[in-house]
């Protein structure tokens, strides 16, 4: 069967989060980019956005530490793009496999929004008139992206003489902010097949983020009434509508396929499973070695801030992610940590990080100071729950709850709770390690997600075999359940708690109970469940799920050959 399906000469995929670090998508892309050069040597593009927007509000040409320019590639149809005033950059992207990569300038097409917006009605009844936010910039982005992919076929069809009907080509855009791009090229270049990827519906997202019940009113919810009630008119539609006329419409788990069958009006025709590159991941003595360097750290920051002595048989768990405090969990994260407080059965002394980037002011000078002086202190800093100054502290959901329970970190208590409010790039200013470097430290990570279309950080966290706790609310847990054929429990290196609207008690008390199991467990249990953890992240490495890309694009350019004839 795989040797029938259609191949693509060229893949060209588009996102925000090219060579551009914002959120999961990164993750996404990045990692696939090795298999994908592997099977597709150099035939595969990745298009970025080639400036970023700055805290002032000017856009940047800084240089993207991901990114590395090499004038050669495509040399003659850069000069070509450069005479059409496209302003491109073209080099490799410096993640596994080194993909080539096109960042292109979307700014000079600001000024002719009004009558691309205005195209984008005409054809495909896309309401703009709504936008707010990221919606333009993510739009002239998309624009410039396709206007990349049309000259570059131009050029090798046209130009170089090729015969259109040889070339098979896809265009495959992610998230809605790609959608624009995708319905240029389904109107102006149909030889062309397409592929939409929505990694979450807007609209899901918007319902769940504003504490409304999503999963049992998910029936009766209309996407496009939701969309005028949250004020995400513009979002929506492009969204929809991209999902309605590309070639191939996908996403990246079951439970957000049923999102695009309500909120969308549209199935998918595949899903697209987030995989996982395990180079990333070291092996061996460097394993062991790193491991300790994460825990040494991890244990040092907290004895600083605390004024304690926390011994390497602490239980160091996590939770981590975008600062969504519903969606991700992170509100039961803390309500779970607080009644472990009062946990009789509790074997170890816990202390427990949230890894979640806030609006973050600066790293704490008395805690660098505390930290670099070497010494051990006795006496906890001011605000102890907190490693680096917040914009909002009065105002911050995470210091809020720990408030409202009183949970101060106190001396007596075997329950510590530390908020990390950074992306941990190695530049933080207090833990100066990489969030890969980092994970690794972990006896145990948390992610009881309400709201998560995949789920990244657990795949993260059993890659380096850190047993987690995660929910059948997340892509990767209905995953990990089917490969069980049962509910993982903890010793199988991943617990998937069952979560529903309404039994956010429920799944505190067992994440509770969970680490109060875990923290019992000898060292050959231990040992077992990393081991089982590891194991299952194998069934997760972009090897095995990448055949399900080479039935999106066989699906895409079957329809493309079909226009072709006609």
């Amino acid at each position: 069967m795989v040797n029938s399906l259609l191949k693509p000469d060229y893949i060209f995929e588009s996102s925000w989060e090219v060579c551009n670090k914002v959120g999961g998508i990164y993750t996404v892309l990045s990692t696939r980019a090795k298999t994908l050069q592997e099977a597709h040597q150099d035939k595969v593009i990745f298009i970025g956005p080639g400036l970023w927007k700055r805290e002032d509000g000017n856009y940047t040409k800084e240089e993207s530490p991901y990114f590395k320019e090499d004038q050669s590639l495509f040399a003659n149809w850069q000069w070509e793009a450069k005479e059409n005033s496209l302003k491109v950059r073209v080099g490799r992207w410096m993640v596994p496999g080194e993909p080539i990569a096109i960042l292109v300038d979307f700014v000079p097409y600001f000024e002719k929004k009004n009558e691309i917006y205005s195209w984008l009605w005409e054809h495909y009844q896309v309401d703009s008139l709504h936008a707010y936010g990221d919606y333009d910039e993510a739009s002239m982005f998309s624009y410039a992206a396709a206007l990349v992919v049309e000259s570059f076929y131009r050029f090798y069809v046209e130009v170089k003489g090729q015969k259109a009907g040889d070339v098979k080509m896809i265009y495959h855009a992610n998230e809605w902010m790609c959608g624009l791009g995708a319905l240029y090229i389904n109107n102006k270049l149909p030889q062309i097949g397409t592929v939409f990827t929505t990694h979450a519906t807007s609209i899901g997202r918007s319902i769940a983020g504003n504490m409304k019940p999503l999963y049992d009113y998910l029936f009766a919810y209309n996407g496009d009434q939701m969309a005028g009630e949250l004020n995400m008119q513009s979002k929506h539609s492009i969204e929809k509508q991209t999902a309605h006329h590309v070639d191939c419409f996908t996403t990246v788990s079951d439970i957000t396929a049923k999102e695009c069958v309500e909120l969308l009006d549209k199935p998918v025709d595949v899903v697209l499973p987030n995989g996982f590159d395990d180079s990333f991941v070291p092996s061996g003595v460097q394993f062991t070695r790193k491991r300790k360097a994460a825990r040494k750290r991890l244990l040092d920051v907290a004895n600083a801030l605390l004024g304690e002595q926390l011994g390497d048989d602490t239980l160091i768990v996590s939770t981590s992610g975008r600062y969504e405090f519903r969606n991700k969990g992170i509100d039961v994260f803390v309500e779970a940590m607080n009644r472990l407080l009062r946990e009789k059965d509790l074997k170890k002394k816990v202390v427990a990080f949230i890894e979640v980037p806030g609006w973050v002011g600066e790293p704490r000078k008395d805690l660098q100071e505390r930290l670099n002086s070497k010494k051990q202190f006795d006496t906890p800093l001011e605000v102890p729950q907190v490693t680096h100054w917040l914009h909002n502290m009065s105002h911050d959901n995470v210091l809020g709850m720990l408030k409202y329970y009183d949970m101060h970190n106190r001396k007596d208590e075997h329950v510590k709770v530390i908020f990390l409010p950074c992306y941990l790039d190695g530049k933080d200013g207090i833990l100066n390690m990489t969030y890969y470097d980092i994970v690794l430290g972990n006896d145990l990570c948390v992610y009881p997600s309400y709201y998560e279309p995949w789920g990244y950080t657990p795949l993260e966290a059993v890659a380096f075999k850190v047993p987690c706790i995660t929910t059948d609310l997340a892509g990767f847990g209905l995953w990990a359940n089917s490969v069980f054929g049962r509910y993982g429990e903890i010793q199988d290196g991943v617990k998937v708690i069952h979560r529903t609207d309404y039994n956010y008690s429920e799944v505190a008390d067992i994440i509770k109970d969970t680490v109060a199991e875990f923290s019992s467990f000898t060292k050959k249990q231990v040992d077992e469940a990393r081991r089982h953890a590891g194991e299952l992240s194998k069934r997760a490495l972009w090897s095995e799920f990448i055949k399900f890309y080479e039935q999106a694009y066989d699906i895409a350019l079957r329809k493309a050959e079909e226009r072709k004839k006609n």
